[in-house]
């Protein structure tokens, strides 16, 4: 019996494990790292947490902190027929904060923009 190249035999199980290697990359990738709600918009993902009349908006792109300084942003909040925005500002690091309350089941509409990029928007749904 022929007995296969080492090479080969390494290179064959390398590439049957890249999918596995992706998938671990993005594991955190829309999973809550602060107990909020995530929002998706093009390359960037938004984490909602709204506690005690405070609204923290964490940013990143796949894990990675995007830096907020410079950024404005507005959350829309619609409860029923009640509608209300809370303004944004930066807050440090990857952060966005502003007053207001949200109320679980109420539909959220993040507008941010960030320095010397288009504006982004993105939906979700408190808990």
């Amino acid at each position: 019996m022929k007995q296969k190249n080492p090479l080969t035999v390494a290179f064959a199980l390398l590439a049957l494990n890249l999918p596995m290697a992706a998938a671990y990359a993005h594991a955190e990738h829309g999973q809550p790292q602060f107990g909020g709600v995530i929002a998706e918009a093009g390359l960037a993902q938004f984490e909602v947490v709204a506690k005690d009349g405070k609204v923290v908006v964490h940013v990143t792109n796949h894990g990675a902190a995007i830096d907020t300084a410079g950024a404005k942003g507005k959350l829309t909040v619609l409860a029923g027929t009640a509608k209300s925005e809370i303004a944004l500002s930066p807050a440090g690091g990857n952060r966005l904060e502003g007053s207001g309350n949200v109320a679980g089941g109420a539909k959220l509409l993040i507008s941010v923009e960030l320095p010397k990029q288009k504006p982004l928007q993105a939906r979700a749904v408190a808990r």
